[in-house]
Parts: structure tokens; sequence; C-alpha cells
């Protein structure tokens, strides 16, 4: 197998290869489509090579464990493979190019893409069904990773599987468990009530300040326009204000009373902690990862964040791991009502032009079996979390003593769940494109807007964007 090289730092991790040997074990041992063993057939396989393009992961063992399953289905199936890593911002402009210029992968996976262009893609008639790979085995599947995948295609008039799922993610929120204890503080002690809870991380950072830790900031909270996890983490938000921007058919809310003053609450409340000194002043121009190097820097006392990727960076410290960091879910909302998170669910695509669609969707079936995907999420250091029903249900995530996992597991099998609203209308995705929530608390930091005028701001561009589509939408009937 090929693999297009590119620049990663290195992590130690001393149980890599038993994570990779244990891997390749049981995926080797999952069930491959049956392929015929004719001369002739094994001849037209020498001259394919199924091209695949994915996401760089956070940390080594992540890139290592889906080569090792690439490699293992590749020497099964004897088609050649070329697998190439980019990093988020890479591969959603690699692939935005590659479909102007029709030089296509046969598969990609992209965490910005999925968001910001598999709706429009699938809108536009640019991505291939994928119902012959889900339908069969639909029933594994959590709801909210089916509601992900399901694109309306405007080329054909119908709604239809677009993307494969295979595993989700959603906010949790990683802090310093050491450093609130030298301020005589517990997890116990973190409130669960919405205002409560924000008001403990600013009296910690007080604290922590008055014990002479100058440059320690409450919370890591991101607010770039650079940065996914500003959008991601402020549809949370949205989310535990109960802002519902889109109605069950994708039709847009915003417009309403109810919603306009809600939205400028929630623009007031994020800008209020920067105001008051309790976010970093470089949090405006962080990029993706910052937060998690603010946070590991023990520049942010707490941070948000979508994966598990800030613990799995400090997994061989077992002392951090355990007693120094930790992880708490979010409060409950404003209301008092159980959080709903909203949830991320990363998903493959065959693009409607890939020159090897047939044998795409044999290594996506391979890919999706619930014991391959659960022993890769295994060996890449359970960074993500499942979307198959019996793949929760194993021991390892129910009855694990890890505090992260179990954390992350209660959440979202104990609570409600949600997915991003970019597929039921792609109008929205452009709208996270745009990041047009990070440019609104960028707005009021910068330009000195106020909420108000921020929001106005928003609802206006939001508008626009539907309108747009609309219009796009009427000419192609």
């Amino acid at each position: 197998m090929e693999k297009t090289p590119t620049p990663y730092p290195r992590f130690e991790y001393q149980s890599i290869w038993i994570f990779i040997s244990t891997f390749i074990l049981v995926v080797g041992c999952a069930e491959t489509p049956n392929l015929e063993q004719s001369s002739s057939a094994e001849s037209s396989r020498e001259n394919i090579t199924l091209n695949i393009w994915w996401e760089k992961g956070f940390n080594l063992e992540e890139d290592e464990a889906f080569s090792a399953l690439v490699d293992n289905w590749s020497q099964k199936t004897n088609y050649k493979t070329k697998l190439s890593f980019y990093t988020t911002s890479e591969l959603s402009e690699k692939a935005d190019r590659a479909v102007q210029g029709n030089k296509l992968p046969d598969i990609m996976m992209s965490r910005k893409a999925e968001i910001t262009l598999y709706p429009r893609l699938a809108w536009q008639g640019k991505l291939a069904d994928v119902s012959d790979i889900i339908e069969p085995v639909q029933d594994l599947y959590e709801e909210n990773a089916l509601e992900a995948v399901t694109y309306y295609n405007q080329v054909e008039n119908k709604h239809s599987f677009y993307g494969v799922p295979l595993y989700q993610t959603s906010f949790h929120i990683f802090y310093w468990q050491k450093l609130l204890a030298s301020i005589d503080y517990t997890q116990q002690d973190i409130p669960q009530d919405w205002d409560d809870f924000w008001q403990f991380w600013q009296q910690a950072q007080d604290k922590l300040r008055a014990k002479k830790s100058d440059n320690i900031y409450g919370l890591g909270l991101p607010l770039s326009n650079a940065s996914m996890d500003t959008f991601f983490l402020f549809e949370q938000v949205l989310e535990a204000y109960d802002i519902n921007l889109l109605d069950s058919e994708g039709q847009l809310l915003i417009d309403t009373p109810q919603v306009r003053q809600r939205i400028i609450k929630c623009l007031d409340w994020y800008n209020q902690f920067y105001q008051q000194g309790y976010i970093p002043p470089d949090a405006i121009d962080w990029l993706n990862t910052d937060n998690n190097r603010h946070l590991l820097n023990r520049f942010v006392l707490m941070t948000p964040n979508a994966t598990l990727s800030i613990p799995a960076s400090v997994r061989q410290d077992q002392d951090t791991y355990y007693n120094k960091l930790g992880i708490v879910n979010f409060p409950r909302k404003p209301s008092g009502e159980p959080m709903r998170y909203v949830v991320s669910i990363k998903q493959a695509i065959i693009f409607a032009d890939s020159p090897h669609q047939q044998i795409a969707k044999q290594f996506l079936r391979y890919l999706i079996q619930p014991e391959t995907i659960a022993a890769y999420l295994q060996a890449s250091g359970n960074r993500y979390l499942p979307v198959h029903k019996s793949v929760w249900k194993k021991s390892s995530w129910q009855q694990t003593t890890d505090p992260y996992i179990a954390t992350a597991t209660k959440a979202l099998t104990k609570s409600q769940t949600r997915p991003i609203y970019e597929a039921k209308n792609p109008a929205y995705s452009q709208v996270l494109q745009e990041n047009i929530w990070g440019k609104a608390l960028t707005s009021m930091i910068i330009d000195g807007m106020t909420a108000e005028q921020a929001a106005e701001r928003v609802i206006t561009r939001i508008k626009q964007i539907f309108a747009e589509w609309k219009s796009q939408e009427l000419r192609h009937k």
C-alpha cells in the first residue's frame, strides 16, 4: 500500500503496538465479501488502485490503526490501495479542488467537509448513493447516525443515504483537577446548575491568581472564526438555551422574536466571559488544536473539546491521566432540564464520479462491521465514540474504569442527543462553513458591536444564505 508521507509530531506510546497487533488479529478475522478468484479477475485487480483520502489523526496511533486496517483489507482482497493522510484544512480544500477538477479519490473522510461540504455535494448530485451499504445493516446504527448521513439530492429529487457513519464526537469538558485541589476544590464541588457551573470556573481563576498563578485563565472557550470548535461549541450553547434554528423539515425558524432574543442572550453570555478577563485574549486567534494546547500547557483551567484527544495525548503518563487531569459533562440547561448533546457523526463518502465505486463500497462494508470498527476505535486510542448499538453495549464501554470513556459514554447513552443541523438543510452547511457564530463573537470583541448588533448581522446573513439556496432549488425544478 502506498502512503503519502506527511510531517507528524511523534508521541511516545509504549502500548501502541499492543493495540495495533490486537487490532490486526481482530480485523483479520472479520468477514470480507467473497470476491471472484478467476485468473482474469486477479489480473484486473493488479491494474486497480483504491485511492483513499483520510483526515490525519490527532495522535500517531490513529493513523497507524487505520493504516493497519487498510493493509489487512488489501491483503485479503488483493486490491492495491493508496492511502493519503491530510490535515483538516488541507483535506477540505483539496476536496473542493478535486470536485472542480474531477480528480477524485474513491473514498474520503474529513471532519470539516462532512459539516461544510458533504451536504452541498449531495444536493448537487456529486455524492454516490450508499443505501446499498447502509440499508442491510441500518438496525445496527443509532438514529442520529442515520439522520446525519441522510441528505437531499435535488438533481434526483430524493432524500437518501450519501454518507457511511463511522463514529461520533460531542463536547465534554476537560480540566486540571490538580489545580482545583490546590485551592481546596474537588470534582464534587463543581455545580450542576448552569449559571453556578460557569461561575465556579471564574471563582477558581480568582483564587488561583490570588495564589500568584498569574497566567491561568478559568475558561478555555474558543472565539476564533478560524476554529471549528468555536461554531461547534456555540451550537451546544444554543442547544442549552433551547434555541431551535430549524424545524423538523429543515425550514428556518431564526426570525421569530423568541429565537432572536435568545441568540442575543447567548452572544452576550459568551462575550461577557472575555470582557471580564476569564478567557485568554488570544482565544480570538485560536486554530483547531489551540484549546488543547492551552489546557495541556496549563494556560487555562478548563476547556470544552469535541473528542477525547486531550486525555489521549497524556495517556502514557498514568499519574496525569488519572490524578491530575479530569473530565466533567455539561451542567443542566438554564431551564433546569438535562442537557441534550449536539453530536457530529464522522462519515466516509464516495463521490458520484469516483473511478472505483463498487470496490470502494466493498471496503466500506468491511470497515463498518461492528467488530472491525470496535477494534479500530480501541487501537486508535478511543478518541472517538461508537455509533453502532452493539459496540456501545460492549463491557469495554459500559463497565470501563477509564474516567474519560465512562463519562463520555454516560453522556451519549443516558442523555438526549441530536446531530448538527447541516443534514436537515444544505444551506446550514454554508452557515457553518462561513463560521457565522465565530464571526459574530469576534465582531463584538474586535469591532465593539453589541450583542444586539451582532445578532442582527447573524440573522440577516443566515436568512440571506437560506434564501439563496431556496432560489437555487427553485431554478432546478
